[in-house]
């Protein structure tokens, strides 16, 4: 009876290291979908519609009313939106100006106005972010081409505790890519182009 009950827990304790093991070698193979990583997004490469972006700032202005209305500067937060009187939280990121502007219109009208006219400037320099396990993390002004590892070297460099293997590139449009940046250091892989309102998230290391 002992020796079964011990043969009993021996084939339960096997099945449980089979199944960590199958866990680990899926987690292995997988491999981050990175299909368009390399490619221009659209709303860049179209000058004539251009996105508002996190890092953007904005001039709203609000007219046709009995009284004046100062314009509005609204940096676009963390989240992708402005606050604005009365209407609160809107969403801003990935829209272009006069997207924004019909957003804003159709919160206020017929709401709270019968009439008013919405004006919406994109008034900052681009940026993009770098965040995560380097050394300056930081807002940095897009001032011509640059791409991940450069962008990471800009601030500061990986700290010691960084994860070379994970880093998350996130577009203006939300699309996120998982870069090995050791494979393109080692020239195994292309090094991503970084544009206006991309972020960087260098994710730490687990020993």
């Amino acid at each position: 009876m002992l020796n079964k009950i011990k043969d009993a827990r021996f084939l339960v304790l096997s099945l449980i290291l089979a199944g960590v093991a199958s866990m680990i070698g899926l987690s292995g193979c997988a491999t981050a979908d990175n299909q368009g990583l390399m490619d221009e997004p659209q709303t860049w490469t179209n000058n004539i519609l251009p996105r508002i972006s996190v890092g953007d700032t904005v001039t709203v202005t609000i007219s046709g009313l009995d009284v004046e209305v100062p314009p509005m500067i609204k940096p676009i937060k963390d989240d992708g939106t402005i606050s604005l009187p009365d209407v609160g939280e809107v969403q801003a990121a990935g829209k272009t100006p006069g997207e924004l502007e019909a957003a804003i219109h159709n919160l206020y009208v017929p709401k709270i106005y019968t009439h008013i006219n919405i004006t919406v400037v994109l008034t900052s320099d681009r940026v993009y972010f770098v965040r995560g396990e380097v050394k300056q993390p930081s807002r940095e002004l897009y001032t011509g081409p640059v791409t991940v590892t450069r962008a990471i070297a800009s601030a500061g460099d990986f700290t010691d505790f960084a994860n070379h293997k994970n880093v998350v590139l996130i577009r203006s449009n939300g699309k996120r890519y998982t870069i090995d940046c050791d494979r393109i250091l080692d020239g195994d892989d292309p090094d991503p182009p970084v544009y206006p309102g991309d972020q960087i998230v260098v994710k730490r290391r687990f020993l």
